[in-house]
């Protein structure tokens, strides 16, 4: 059973990826999540709060949807799999892309914001390290940056501006070239 800070969390995630960072207030996220009013403030007492609440919870729920069932072990098996992360994120999880999206701007002048997100940045980034040095890239720290940035541009474009190119050729370029 889900529970009433994660029902809070939930809606608050709709309401930014749907409505954009504007519409969240305590108030609008009890009403979407179908909350006695104040509850969300008893998790989170301050809008401060519940913005990093939220950029806490969406890297947790990311991280658990997205996690691979393996490492890839060459660069076309994660091609394909950063393809269907890419594909996933910006078609069936794309309310949570658009709110994540929203929070890195809101990240550009909250410290506290920005702190989460970077928290939820180190985790992808250890992961795409790691794969990458499992195939042999000389500079896997450069490399996952590279590989990372494109990946959040390739969603950006995605999202904002409804492109929907096939990802792998741009995919395969940028690992070719870390991974030689």
């Amino acid at each position: 059973m889900t529970s009433t800070r994660q029902r809070a969390l939930d809606a608050a995630i709709d309401l930014i990826g749907t409505e954009g960072l504007r519409s969240l207030t305590h108030a609008r996220v009890d009403a979407r999540a179908g909350l006695p009013k104040g509850s969300t403030s008893n998790y989170f007492r301050t809008r401060d709060a519940l913005t990093v609440g939220v950029v806490e919870w969406m890297a947790q729920k990311e991280l658990a949807e997205m996690a691979p069932p393996m490492s890839p072990r060459t660069g076309d098996e994660l091609v394909e799999l950063l393809a269907g992360m890419l594909d996933y994120t910006t078609g069936p999880s794309r309310t949570l892309t658009a709110a994540r999206l929203a929070l890195f701007s809101e990240a550009a002048h909250d410290d506290q914001v920005r702190a989460a997100v970077s928290r939820g940045h180190r985790l992808m980034r250890t992961w795409v390290e790691s794969v990458l040095t499992d195939l042999g890239a000389a500079d896997p720290a450069t490399a996952a940056s590279a590989l990372i940035a494109m990946s959040e541009g390739l969603i950006l474009h995605r999202v904002a501006r409804g492109a929907n190119d096939d990802p792998r050729p741009i995919l395969r370029l940028v690992i070719g070239a870390v991974t030689d």
